[in-house]
């Protein structure tokens, strides 16, 4: 702004409900168990609700695993993007900072992947058409929105092309399988990795009982493992009902049924408030009565993971401040990391299940979606609301940014191609210590190490 100052992240969030001195003398401890509280109930929402209606949804609309993962996964889990870009124009009139768009999308990128491959227990076959997808049009929207702010203005037609190179993505995942078939007879001769799919493909066609015989390769490479759950008996039944093939002999246990594990059943007591309220406020597709309201299932859960991440972000917000852990380097770690929490949970929890396709595409595609975030409230007031100029933006840091991003979006295609196109614990220590170089870059620069332009806090 004009006093070449940025605001305190506090300042837009309510005052917490105790005072500075009272989080110095051991109020701090009831923020972090309320953080810890929030990372629980984000998982209970994904698990549970967000993911069962996920599968539902792929299923009825014929979707591979990666395609889900782009759009609706990376939707939902997104929401709170969506929210905060809202808030950020209509409310705060926030700028567009250097922390917010490097550390979230760097974050999402190196750090979930890290996430990933650490935290899940089974190797995850990656295809290679799914992910250059998902990356060059990633490229393609930070491309666009570096350059349309870098006037420092942004104008309703610049608006206008972010939400139709989102729309142009989408078109791509209409007609995916067709690109897919296309780009593996055009280059599967000079690009092991499509021979390699094909390959492994027509090992895995055998297993896939429900899938027509007489269907072409790329159709059966698409929809192979496409659900969530298909290593779980009452989902796998699930799938095959939605097909004709299957009835469901069982329904789905009840979610206040006790876990037989001790760690888990300590678990379910502390988590039973949350479980009880999620269970009144949204119904559950996964038992039979509640099956043809899956739409409902993920408007509903996606709201509350909404809500669910702003109070942890808020508690993390005033947690930092009090520990004295400066606003830039807050913006970059625990912030980044706090409102990407439904898509890092969401994409450890599809990688244990094996389907990485899925996970990365979730990845990457809620990056995508993050452009699109900007680009709906910028055009709806530049377009309708305040349309006698444009809508003024800080573009500190432009280079550094530009040049970040992008070569987090290369370093991540590298890692996986050098991995031999897996997810595992070599390629999540990969993307891990790759996160962590970025990130103290980033905060040497912001605190005016490297470069000459610090950021400072208004007020301080």
């Amino acid at each position: 702004n004009g006093t070449g100052c940025v605001l305190s992240a506090s300042s837009e969030f309510p005052e917490g409900f105790f005072t500075p001195q009272e989080r110095k003398d051991g109020g701090i401890v009831i923020y972090f168990l309320i953080i810890l509280y929030m990372f629980l109930a984000v998982s209970i929402v994904c698990d549970d609700y967000f993911l069962p209606s996920l599968e539902i949804i792929s299923e009825c609309l014929g979707l591979s695993q990666d395609v889900a993962g782009a759009t609706f996964m990376a939707a939902g889990s997104s929401a709170p993007e969506l929210v905060t870009a809202f808030l950020g124009v209509f409310v705060t009139k926030g700028d567009i900072g250097v922390s917010t768009i490097l550390g979230s999308a760097v974050y999402n990128l190196l750090g979930i992947s890290a996430a990933c491959g650490l935290f899940s227990s089974m190797v995850s076959r990656l295809s290679c058409w799914p992910l250059f997808r998902d990356c060059l049009a990633y490229t393609i929207s930070v491309a666009a929105v570096l350059a349309m702010i870098s006037d420092n203005r942004i104008y309703w037609y610049e608006s206008a092309s972010l939400l139709l190179i989102y729309g142009c993505y989408i078109l791509v995942l209409c007609f995916d399988i067709k690109i897919n078939q296309y780009l593996m007879k055009k280059f599967s001769p000079c690009c092991t990795c499509f021979t390699k799919a094909m390959e492994e493909n027509a090992e895995q066609q055998p297993l896939v009982g429900w899938r027509e015989e007489s269907g072409p390769l790329i159709r059966q490479q698409s929809r192979t493992d496409s659900g969530i759950f298909q290593d779980e008996l009452d989902y796998s039944q699930l799938s095959k009902s939605m097909h004709g093939l299957d009835e469901i002999s069982e329904d789905h246990p009840s979610v206040f049924t006790v876990p037989e594990a001790d760690m888990k059943r300590i678990l379910w007591v502390l988590s039973l408030p949350i479980i009880t309220l999620l269970y009144l406020t949204i119904p559950d597709c996964r038992r039979q009565f509640w099956r043809n309201w899956f739409m409902v299932t993920f408007l509903i859960s996606a709201a509350w993971i909404s809500a669910i991440t702003y109070v942890l972000v808020w508690m993390i917000t005033i947690a930092g401040e009090t520990l004295g852990i400066p606003e830039s380097v807050m913006g970059l770690t625990l912030l980044a990391a706090g409102t990407s929490v439904p898509d890092t949970v969401a994409s450890v929890l599809v990688a244990r299940k094996g389907n990485g396709d899925m996970a990365m595409s979730n990845i990457v595609g809620s990056n995508v979606f993050d452009m699109l975030c900007l680009g709906i409230p910028w055009f709806i007031k530049t377009a309708f609301i305040n349309t006698s100029g444009p809508i003024e933006v800080n573009s500190g840091g432009l280079t550094y940014t530009a040049i970040s991003l992008i070569c987090s979006v290369v370093f991540i295609f590298l890692a996986v191609h050098l991995n031999g196109w897996k997810i595992d614990k070599k390629l999540g220590a990969i993307c891990l210590v790759l996160y962590l170089v970025f990130t103290i870059l980033s905060i040497l620069y912001e605190l005016g190490i490297i470069g000459n332009n610090p950021t400072r806090v208004c007020g301080n």
